[in-house]
C-alpha cells in the first residue's frame, strides 16, 4: 500500500513505443474488480535552455467496453491519413537532419530539395 492508502496499479502487461522525442507507452493494468483495461501514455521530452529537460505526458485510460469502438475508429482515421497522403512523413520536423542538409545546400549554392525550378517562359 502507497503512503495515501490507495494500492498500487500493477502493471499486468506493457510495450514501448519510441518515437524520436516522443515515448509511447501501452499498460494493461488491474481495477479494483480484478478485471482488466488499457493505459495509453505519451510522454513527450523537452530541452530547457539551460540544457536539463523536463517530460509532459499525456494519458488515456481504454476500457473493455470501449475496445471495438476505439478499434473501429483509429482503424479508419488511420486509412484515411495513409489513403490521403500515402506512407512517407513529410514535415521536415520529422527528418532528423533537415536543417543540417537545408544549411548544407545553401553553402554549396544548390537549390534546396523542397524548391522546384519554374520556368515562367511556358505562361
Amino acid at each position: 500500500m502507497s503512503e495515501n492508502g490507495a494500492m498500487p496499479k500493477e502493471e499486468i502487461f506493457s510495450k514501448v513505443l519510441r518515437a524520436g522525442r516522443r515515448t509511447y507507452f501501452f499498460d494493461v493494468r488491474a481495477t479494483k474488480a480484478n478485471d482488466y483495461y488499457l493505459t495509453i501514455t505519451e510522454s513527450k521530452k523537452f530541452t530547457n535552455e539551460d540544457g536539463s529537460f523536463h517530460y509532459k505526458k499525456h494519458k488515456i485510460y481504454l476500457y473493455k467496453e470501449d475496445f471495438a469502438g476505439f478499434e473501429e475508429i483509429l482503424k479508419e482515421m488511420t486509412q484515411y491519413i495513409i489513403d490521403e497522403k500515402g506512407e512517407e512523413v513529410i514535415s521536415e520536423r520529422h527528418q532528423k537532419d533537415f536543417k543540417k542538409e537545408y544549411e548544407n545546400e545553401i553553402e554549396n549554392n544548390v537549390a534546396p530539395k523542397q524548391f522546384t525550378d519554374v520556368s515562367f517562359d511556358d505562361i
